[in-house]
């Protein structure tokens, strides 16, 4: 039997009107490893997330389709039956390589991608003075994709994104998410929802349309919990900063003990074999005693 992809499974959830899915931002492996240990059912890769991680930079356009083709890869190949939805930026040029990057995201086994209508310099939807390209441009990057998708065979999900609403308001934003609707993108996102109301607005103008609601705590949106969007009518919710914001907050507070105490005075729980055990060590171990391997009969603790 040939094995249902996690395009295919992410595409049936969405055909359930009753499905709801919820997706951490993750930005490195260890971030994905931890996400699918509590039990999540999708990841998102962030593309801030993986600027910061894969370059130390902001998230301004830095990122290329290679750097984020890898990166997707490597979060999607961990678990490949769970659905990963990644940040695809711009499409990282025209028609040709937004069809390049569907491509690639859909053989990397990227469930789900979105593409915006920035211009190709982008920046973080959550900051200002964002410049975007006309309607029609933008139209052509969608149709390019699903264009792409069809040829390929795949399944992978389309997510149109657009960043229009700070900078041409409410119905210009509409009409763009219509637009790419009837182009043939599978989801809506509308980037920098303001209130609740809208919220609400934008699922009912969409409507039957799924739409994902992108949830960056302390941004241009109200903090709306993965229940309340539900109760909106979204079918997805994304939170990017759910794994990288934390790991920030811990990293400082970890360098300024080591920079003043000489030692950073870690927990004793964080050994170096509960990282690995995260990491998916007595996973390995299981597959060299299965394939009769004796690397590890001698355990992995220390001696002491």
């Amino acid at each position: 039997m040939p094995m249902i992809t996690a395009a295919t499974t992410l595409r049936r959830s969405l055909e359930d009107p009753k499905s709801f899915i919820t997706a951490p931002g993750v930005y490195d492996g260890l971030s994905a490893r931890i996400a699918l240990n509590v039990g999540f059912d999708a990841l998102y890769m962030t593309g801030a997330g993986t600027a910061a991680s894969v370059h130390g930079q902001a998230d301004l356009g830095i990122c290329t389709l290679n750097d984020m083709r890898a990166n997707a890869e490597m979060i999607a190949n961990l678990s490949p039956s769970t659905p990963v939805i990644a940040d695809a930026d711009t499409g990282y040029g025209g028609p040709i390589m937004v069809a390049r990057t569907t491509e690639q995201y859909s053989r990397a086994g990227v469930a789900a991608f979105h593409l915006e209508d920035q211009v190709q310099t982008k920046r973080c939807g959550h900051l200002g003075g964002k410049i975007l390209v006309d309607k029609d441009t933008y139209v052509t990057r969608i149709r390019a994709a699903v264009q792409a998708r069809l040829r390929i065979g795949s399944d992978i999900v389309i997510i149109a994104r657009t960043d229009a609403l700070q900078v041409h308001g409410y119905e210009e934003s509409l009409a763009r998410l219509r637009a790419a609707r009837d182009a043939g993108a599978d989801v809506g996102f509308l980037e920098g929802v303001t209130s609740r109301d809208m919220a609400r607005q934008i699922v009912q103008d969409l409507a039957p349309w799924p739409v994902l609601l992108n949830m960056v705590e302390h941004g241009a949106t109200p903090s709306i919990s993965a229940v309340e969007a539900r109760e909106l009518g979204f079918r997805m919710i994304i939170f990017p900063f759910a794994g990288l914001g934390p790991a920030v907050a811990a990293m400082q507070e970890s360098m300024e003990r080591l920079k003043r105490d000489g030692i950073p005075n870690l927990g004793k729980e964080m050994t170096p074999q509960m990282l690995f055990r995260v990491c998916g060590l007595d996973e390995s171990m299981q597959v060299d005693a299965q394939a009769g391997g004796a690397a590890f009969e001698g355990g992995v603790e220390l001696k002491k």
